[in-house]
């Protein structure tokens, strides 16, 4: 039997990006998200999710990439985290697409820094390479503490 994968893909800038659905509570629309000060820089703030307060990381700046200029089209995907409700804020989801083994081929051996650690593969789909991250390595353990230690 062949092994199939759903993802949820979205864009930062022009890359796509794809994380399983499995991994995926919800995708929200940005509501007021609240800063919290003396916090990482790639951390948003916090957001009222259904009478909770969750973290929200802005995967732009997490990546390193400029952050968006313009947040209207933004999505919020939350995720569950070792534990931690989490807010991804992402330029757009685009759409769910159900790969096979045979689309997924592994990261570059060659990759560096921490990329390589969240990075499951690389997906051909249409003109696009879409990378499928393991969105509960995109953020460290030191990163994670710091996150479900934030207190509004």
């Amino acid at each position: 039997m062949k092994m199939e994968l759903k993802v949820v893909t979205f864009k930062l800038g022009n890359q796509v990006f794809g994380v399983d659905i499995m991994k995926v509570e919800s995708i929200v629309e940005v509501e007021k998200i609240v800063p919290v000060p003396e916090t990482a820089e790639y951390i948003e703030g916090v957001m009222n999710l259904r009478g909770k307060i969750i973290p929200v990381v802005n995967l732009r700046k997490k990546f390193k990439m400029p952050d968006m200029e313009d947040k209207k089209r933004a999505k919020i995907i939350v995720s569950m985290v070792k534990n931690t409700l989490i807010g991804f804020l992402v330029d757009d989801v685009s759409e769910v697409l159900t790969l096979t083994e045979s689309d997924i081929e592994q990261p570059p051996q060659n990759l560096a820094g921490k990329g390589k650690n969240y990075i499951l593969g690389l997906a051909k789909v249409r003109d696009d390479i879409v990378i499928i991250l393991n969105i509960e390595e995109v953020l460290t353990s030191e990163e994670l503490v710091e996150i479900s230690n934030i207190n509004v």
